[in-house]
């Protein structure tokens, strides 16, 4: 499983990030001071930072910076928080080796496709389940290939990225603007409607009747529910 370690003072923030990473499934640590979270990085090896600038006893931007000096937890991906959002503050935030740089305040939306974004760039990490199985389809995650029945559908990449993204959230209802936010990415200006056109091509290909679809559900008036 995928380990993030959180750090950041602030309770109330600490324990929303933290509740809304458990709810995508992975296993979340906490720290509230730098000190605690070097140590935490240095003997839990998380797959991933969330590290806020204005720490005690030791800051973001220098736990940053020891982590990178220290070739055991060098790797390790970080995404920094912060009040500040200068330009100049960014450029020392990613001058001291984070990986991504986010202003408060931001919507959680945009804050969970950050974090899935930086851990698919990093190499061996981020995946927590290798395969999906569901009903009639399997979806193999490391290799990129979905199967209906043991057959091989083609689908491209935007639309393996969003049957994942269903699949993942097997009978829950997903809104348009939730799946824009996970497959497309936080800074997709595009309409909702491009999800309606990734769904109408994806049930072409794994349904075997398109125009009375058993796996991809349409909820009305809200989004999509994936069906085994």
């Amino acid at each position: 499983m995928t380990t993030i370690l959180v750090v950041e003072d602030e309770e109330t923030v600490q324990e929303t990030l933290a509740y809304n990473l458990e709810q995508e499934g992975y296993r979340v640590l906490t720290a509230d001071d730098g000190e605690a979270a070097l140590q935490l990085i240095r003997q839990e090896r998380p797959d991933l930072v969330v590290l806020d600038i204005m720490l005690p006893r030791l800051d973001g931007l220098a736990v940053c910076r020891l982590v990178r000096k220290d070739p055991e937890v060098a790797h390790t991906p970080i995404i920094m928080l912060t009040a500040r959002g200068t330009q100049g503050d960014k450029m020392v935030g990613l001058d001291s080796g984070a990986d991504d740089y986010i202003t408060k305040p931001f919507g959680l939306g945009e804050f969970l496709a950050r974090v899935r974004a930086v851990l698919r760039r990093a190499p061996g990490r981020g995946v927590m389940r290798q395969s999906i199985q569901a009903g009639d389809i399997e979806l193999d995650l490391s290799a990129r290939r979905v199967y209906r029945n043991g057959k091989e559908l083609q689908l491209s990449q935007k639309e393996f990225d969003l049957l994942a993204e269903l699949m993942r959230n097997e009978g829950a209802v997903l809104s348009r603007d939730l799946i824009l936010s996970r497959v497309w990415g936080y800074d997709y200006y595009g309409d909702s409607r491009t999800v309606d056109v990734h769904i109408r091509w994806l049930r072409q290909k794994i349904e075997e009747d398109p125009s009375d679809p058993r796996h991809i559900i349409t909820v009305r008036g809200v989004g999509y529910r994936f069906e085994a």
